[in-house]
């Protein structure tokens, strides 16, 4: 065989060996993404270093659970101490009233005339409102006032030429604050001037 013919024969080999074959079945995507993804040699892990990664690890989920542990351990003392403290604030109110409280069952075994019934009931009325302003609840201005939605609710408007207009003359039940927030708003009766309106 002469060389040219020895020549053709390696380049037919060689082309047919780098030719893929078609009558196998085609790589799986599996195979294919598990070639892509194979790890050198060096990233093979040694015992000792899993073992390490695995003592941390554990170690890592240890203090996850203390620290939730501790969380809701904090979470119920708080929700503990808020009550404590609510029934402590409401004790100290109740504490106020007391007394006002005996004085009105005094008042219901008394026998005496309507006069001082009446008495006895206006010097319950001193001792609540000293109790209340105790607390820092204060009654919110009305009779004189220039009517006020923030902390008035009116009942009716009355025409009364003789006051100024939006003027508060009567009070039907008293509102209540303590310092800047409204406990409830004072029902009033209020002027109306037609009289200023048309000025």
């Amino acid at each position: 065989m002469s060389r040219r013919n020895v020549l053709n024969n390696r380049m037919t080999e060689e082309t047919l060996e780098a030719t893929p074959n078609t009558d196998t079945a085609p790589e799986s995507p599996a195979s294919a993404a598990a070639e892509a993804v194979a790890l050198p040699e060096s990233a093979v892990l040694t015992q000792e270093e899993f073992d390490r990664l695995k003592s941390e690890r554990d170690s890592l989920l240890d203090r996850l659970a203390r620290l939730q542990a501790e969380f809701e351990n904090a979470r119920k003392r708080e929700a503990r101490e808020r009550n404590d403290f609510r029934d402590y604030a409401v004790a100290g109110a109740v504490e106020q009233f007391l007394p006002v409280l005996d004085n009105f069952q005094l008042a219901l075994k008394s026998t005496g005339s309507a006069e001082q019934l009446r008495t006895g009931v206006e010097l319950i009325v001193k001792q609540m409102e000293e109790a209340l302003r105790s607390l820092n609840v204060q009654p919110v201005e009305t009779v004189g006032a220039e009517f006020d939605p923030r902390v008035h609710e009116a009942l009716e408007m009355v025409e009364k030429p003789e006051l100024p207009d939006h003027q508060v003359f009567d009070e039907v039940r008293r509102g209540y604050r303590i310092k800047e927030r409204l406990l409830r708003p004072a029902l009033v009766r209020v002027a109306s001037n037609s009289q200023q309106k048309e000025a």
